[in-house]
């Protein structure tokens, strides 16, 4: 850059006070704006229940495991986590009531193994169950 005139000077430094002025505006915004980010989210506690009404029989299977491995099919306690053992405790359970075709639900606790999960689940489908959901909970959660 160059200006003419009767003293011809050369300027070869970039003048940084505008750029300074609109860093100094983006920062003064940032600052006003980060306490709202923080109260834009939606902080909801899921509701607890304490004496909850245990489900009927009927209705469905309940399959609990907990953070050890030990599985409860329907309140029984089940040996092992092998996916033959399981489907052999869900047909028992299945005669007991006389449906076939049941909603099934795995109560899992959130520090289980993986492994122990899709067996149950592997023995779950075996026993010809097509409906399942998992719920998974945690004893120490609050």
């Amino acid at each position: 850059m160059s200006i003419s005139g009767a003293g011809s000077q050369e300027f070869s430094d970039i003048n940084i006070t505008p750029l300074t002025d609109v860093f100094l505006v983006l920062l003064v915004i940032m600052i006003l704006i980060a306490p709202l980010i923080d109260k834009s989210e939606l902080k909801i506690k899921p509701p607890e229940t304490r004496n909850a009404k245990k489900p009927d029989e009927t209705k469905g299977l309940s399959i609990d495991i907990d953070k050890e491995g030990h599985i409860a099919i329907a309140g029984h306690a089940v040996a092992n986590a092998d996916p033959a053992t399981i489907q052999q405790a869900i047909a028992d359970f299945q005669k007991k009531i006389g449906k076939k075709d049941i909603p099934c639900t795995l109560n899992a606790d959130g520090d289980c193994k993986e492994k122990d999960v899709v067996n149950i689940m592997n023995g779950v489908a075996a026993s010809g169950i097509k409906k399942m959901r998992v719920a998974t909970i945690q004893a120490n959660q609050y």
